[in-house]
């Protein structure tokens, strides 16, 4: 499945063990072998929190103040499915620079008037505000504490500064640092969100390893450099489903069941 070998050296103690991981790496003109990882980046929605659940059970608790009777499944459904386009539009030049709240809120309002519910403005700001309160993944929060003892470890999200920082705090997600497409007003896949993070941190590509649920962020963050981890996430669209397997055209580091798996893996 791995298109690595993974090595390390152990002349020290444990402690001061440096993983390096071997593996040609085309950059330029020339080919890079053995560069020391030095920071994991992760997509959010899906790979470390469980959007979809978080959603169902912030609108099922305002519908049972409300009188509201819908299937709240698949209007989180139908929300996350605005996500995506929503973003395309603000890619493509069609509407200017808006933050994902901004992008949900407008979303939000149209799905109001498609399930017919009224909603005033306080509602309206509760429910755009759920995607802040999301629960992690079981393994989320004990995998990220792993990493961070070795590693600089901060998501490289879609969701703005103000979402991610809330996030963090009632989740408990330990990141060293946020690093949002607001920070560079661009949404992924363009490159500067993904270059966004070696800029920042002073690193080189091939030095920073994406961590997602979902291949086609992979293959972006591959594209420019980064090394990538896929994890598993069946439950992301609901109990039924299954995670994605990768094909023959996804190129990727390492796959993985958990976050505290990949852990396992890099010996943390």
């Amino acid at each position: 499945m791995n298109d690595v070998e993974t090595a390390a050296t152990s002349s020290t103690s444990s402690t001061e063990l440096n993983f390096i991981v071997e593996r040609r790496f085309r950059a330029g003109n020339g080919l890079l072998a053995g560069v020391e990882l030095r920071a994991l980046v992760f997509d959010v929605f899906g790979t470390v929190v469980d959007w979809r659940s978080g959603v169902i059970r912030e609108a099922s608790a305002l519908a049972a103040e409300r009188g509201w009777s819908r299937d709240w499944a698949v209007f989180a459904d139908a929300w996350r499915g605005r996500y995506a386009p929503s973003m395309d539009r603000v890619r493509h030049g069609v509407q200017p620079w808006t933050n994902l709240d901004g992008l949900h809120r407008a979303s939000l309002d149209e799905l109001l008037e498609e399930f017919s519910l009224a909603a005033d403005e306080a509602d309206r700001s509760r429910l755009v505000h759920a995607w802040h309160r999301l629960d992690p993944w079981p393994d989320s929060v004990a995998g990220l504490t792993r990493l961070k003892r070795r590693f600089t470890i901060a998501p490289l999200s879609n969701g703005n500064v103000s979402l991610l920082v809330e996030m963090a705090r009632r989740a408990g997600l330990p990141w060293d640092l946020v690093l949002s497409a607001e920070l560079v007003r661009a949404y992924k896949p363009d490159p500067a969100t993904y270059l966004s993070a070696p800029t920042l941190l002073d690193l080189h590509p091939e030095q920073i390893m994406m961590v997602a649920a979902h291949l086609d962020d992979l293959a972006a963050a591959r594209s420019h450099g980064l090394r990538t981890a896929y994890v598993r996430r069946p439950y992301e669209w609901g109990p039924d489903q299954q995670a994605p397997e990768p094909g023959p055209d996804d190129t990727l580091d390492h796959i993985v069941d958990s976050i505290t798996e990949l852990a396992d893996w890099l010996a943390v």
